[in-house]
C-alpha cells in the first residue's frame, strides 16, 4: 500500500512485529525497574526475591549487552568500509 505522498504504509506483519518488540521492551523495562529500584526496599526474606538474580547482575548484564552492541556495530562498520573499498578498487 502507498499513501498519498508515495510513502509505503506498514503491513499487518510489520505492525505485529512492532507490537511484539514494544511488548518485550516493556516487559524487560518493568522487570529491570522492579529488580533495581523496588527490590532493595523489600525484605530480603520475602518470596519475591527468588524471581530475581543477585543485584551484581543488574550492572553486569547491561554492561555485557552494551559491549556486545558496540562490538557488532564496529564489525558492521568495518564490513561496510571494506566492502566499499573493494567496489572502489574494481571501478578504477
Amino acid at each position: 500500500m502507498t499513501c498519498c505522498s508515495g510513502e509505503t504504509l506498514a503491513t499487518g506483519t510489520d505492525q505485529a512485529v512492532g507490537f511484539g518488540l514494544v511488548a518485550i521492551s516493556l516487559i524487560i523495562f518493568t522487570y529491570y525497574t522492579t529488580w533495581v529500584i523496588l527490590l532493595p526496599f523489600i525484605d530480603s526474606q520475602h518470596v519475591i526475591h527468588k524471581y530475581f538474580l543477585p543485584r551484581a547482575y543488574a550492572v553486569l548484564i547491561p554492561l555485557a549487552t552494551g559491549l556486545l552492541l558496540l562490538l557488532f556495530v564496529g564489525l558492521f562498520i568495518t564490513y561496510v568500509m571494506l566492502k566499499s573499498q573493494r567496489v572502489t578498487k574494481k571501478a578504477q
